[in-house]
């Protein structure tokens, strides 16, 4: 089993983080969303319903193209404390976790 840690910035491009991850070939996958705004989640702006959209086809295409599973979302590197990934790939390395 590998488990990986993509990590998502709000300018990355999904089809260049997607083919990295199905590089790594993970059998799971958390996505960690790096943006600053810890509450996107609870954003209902038309900005916040976008980045939602935004997370939930990029979660379809990572299963569907990688055939891992995607076990988690975190917001904030704080909620993957203790931890531990077999690769961490994205727009920036994260706190040690």
């Amino acid at each position: 089993m590998s488990d990986l840690l993509a990590i998502v910035g709000p300018e990355d491009g999904e089809a260049d983080l997607i083919e990295q991850i199905a590089s790594c070939r993970p059998h799971r996958v958390t996505v960690l969303v790096d943006g600053g705004d810890r509450d996107w989640a609870f954003d209902e702006s038309g900005t916040g319903r976008a980045r939602r959209d935004r997370l939930a086809a990029l979660l379809h295409s990572i299963e569907r193209r990688t055939g891992a599973v995607v076990v988690g979302l975190a917001g904030d590197p704080e909620q993957l404390h203790g931890w531990r990934f077999d690769r961490v790939i994205g727009s920036r390395m994260p706190l040690p976790v």
